[in-house]
């Protein structure tokens, strides 16, 4: 008797807004490339401080407008009021956007970005959990938040890091996202560690494609990802060869999403660093194929 075969996955991508022209026609090639895969959702993020708010709000209305696929916007806690973030919330609902990811952001540059200190904007949602309160009082979204395997570096214990994301979840939030990692056990070990603290949404992989090893492992260490010395053996020696680094990054990460699926996951969040090809041979690999010829793609 043959096993049965196990679901094909659910995928969902994340993209960030284009700062320049030349950018934004790489957006839409990226979009257009992968949007025959049905994605659940996209999500577009924010920059550090909401510094892409405008850019944000006009590429998720777009995505929404022109492909069909169920758009996500990020929202944070930083730079804005409450009334503020509020009358963007209206405005997304009341153009059919139906899901945010409510995150509590990073301080601007001029604050230290990523790792710097984190203070709650005068007359703001001041944590993650606060804004998916306020989310769910204007309107029933649809709310996704972030969630550390490897624990927030902000957080002075795993288990305050756990209690928070508690919080989010008591607050309205429908699903978590993790941080990027590579050590499949880190996420094993988290989703035990949540559901014995009572948290019962879905807990999605977020999986980052090595396009650079050098800025993966600086990306990890800002976030607090661990970095198995494993993959730095395999694409030590790369740099020069971009080719033979393509074929790796998408074999690394196919085989560590087969592995995560092997063991009953059977959705991925994708961080595509708006680049296509990598993320449409790992989606290939999983069984996830195009539902139809990718579309011409727009100016």
């Amino acid at each position: 008797m043959t096993a049965p075969l196990s679901p094909l996955p659910s995928v969902s991508f994340e993209f960030f807004p284009p700062k320049t022209e030349k950018m934004e026609q790489s957006l839409w090639q990226a979009i257009h490339r992968l949007a025959p895969l049905a994605p659940s959702f996209v999500s577009v993020t924010y920059g550090a401080g909401g510094s892409t708010r405008e850019r944000t709000h006009a590429t998720v209305c777009r995505i929404q407008a022109e492909t069909g696929i169920p758009a996500a916007a990020h929202f944070t806690c930083v730079g804005a009021t409450r009334e503020e973030i509020d009358a963007i919330a209206r405005t997304y609902w009341d153009a059919g956007i139906r899901h945010l990811v409510a995150l509590r952001g990073d301080p601007p540059d001029a604050a230290g970005g990523v790792g710097g200190a984190y203070e709650p904007f005068p007359g703001g949602y001041a944590y993650a959990a606060d804004l998916v309160a306020g989310m769910k009082r204007i309107a029933d979204f649809e709310i996704s938040v972030a969630a550390y395997p490897e624990s927030h570096p902000d957080a002075p214990s795993a288990q305050f890091d756990l209690d928070n994301l508690k919080r989010k979840v008591d607050a309205g939030a429908t699903r978590a996202i993790t941080q990027f990692f590579f050590d499949n056990d880190a996420y094993y070990r988290f989703l035990d560690r949540c559901a014995a603290a009572g948290i019962h949404v879905p807990i999605v992989p977020g999986i980052l494609p090595i396009t650079n090893f050098a800025r993966a492992v600086e990306f990890a260490g800002k976030c607090g990802a661990s970095m198995p010395a494993a993959l730095s053996d395999t694409f030590e020696g790369l740099d020069a060869d971009p080719e033979t680094r393509q074929l790796v990054a998408a074999t690394v990460a196919a085989e560590q999403c087969q592995a995560l699926q092997a063991q009953g996951v059977t959705d991925f969040h994708f961080y595509t660093l708006n680049r296509a090809d990598l993320t449409m041979a790992i989606c290939r690999m999983l069984g996830v194929k195009a539902h139809s010829p990718a579309a011409p793609v727009a100016g």
